[in-house]
């Protein structure tokens, strides 16, 4: 299983927050390059990164910030945040990022989502984010009528790189990642899933693991100390 850890921008800072709430946050770097590089050291290969500022405003605030990790470690990157157009995609899938997440256009325009799906082949990753058991949108401020299965069952069909299944009621409360709603989802797809959102230590990893889970997303646990990462690796070879 894929070990991936988050970077999540904010005003240029690494940051997390509770619940996807852009209000309660904390922040753990001022330098989010420094922090991409010392996962390369602990042998991380994967990296996701979430432009915030991006989200909320529908734009790639945090670009720079994103082309210098590029620039500066080897590491495979996944961005989400304010990608909404083509022009979005290109610009980062030039930039050398492997895959681009795409979240609210996932719900709101179905078909820009589907024409990046067809321009890049095994290159977007779909960002399904829950809360209350209905999809939530526009940096989970609002909350539309379908369920993460409604949503999957649109992209039948497409070469997608994969999906990020969050559960935005343990977001960064570090209550335990959601195993029940990401294997249940899992179940209903071929698509690989990639779990976030919770994740308390290094149990919810294995159990997600023991179920095929494809990937997990580590974020506060690891930023709090309650984690190791390079140790995890070790156990998982």
């Amino acid at each position: 299983m894929l070990i991936i850890p988050a970077i999540d921008l904010l005003g240029g800072k690494v940051v997390r927050l509770e619940k996807g709430d852009m209000d309660k946050f904390k922040v753990y770097s001022n330098d989010p390059v420094e922090v991409a590089k010392r996962f390369e050291e602990y042998g991380v290969s994967r990296l996701h990164v979430v432009d915030l500022d991006g989200a909320k405003k529908g734009d790639t605030v945090n670009y720079h910030i994103i082309e210098s990790i590029v620039k500066n470690t080897s590491l495979s990157l996944d961005v989400g945040g304010g990608i909404r157009s083509i022009e979005k995609c290109d610009q980062y899938l030039g930039l050398g990022v492997d895959y681009v997440v795409l979240g609210t256009a996932v719900i709101k325009n179905p078909e820009f989502t589907k024409e990046a799906l067809k321009k890049y082949p095994g290159k977007i990753i779909l960002g399904i984010d829950a809360k209350d058991g209905y999809v939530a949108t526009d940096g989970w401020y609002e909350k539309s009528d379908l369920t993460a299965v409604d949503v999957v069952k649109i992209y039948e069909g497409f070469d997608v790189a994969a999906i990020i299944y969050t559960d935005i009621s343990r977001d960064g409360m570090l209550t335990g990642v959601n195993v029940d709603a990401t294997v249940h989802l899992s179940r209903q797809t071929k698509q690989k899933i990639i779990a976030s959102g919770g994740v308390k230590g290094e149990e919810d990893i294995f159990e997600l693991a023991r179920f095929g889970i494809y990937g997990c997303i580590i974020g506060k646990a690891y930023y709090e100390g309650r984690l190791d990462i390079k140790k995890i690796l070790e156990k998982m070879k």
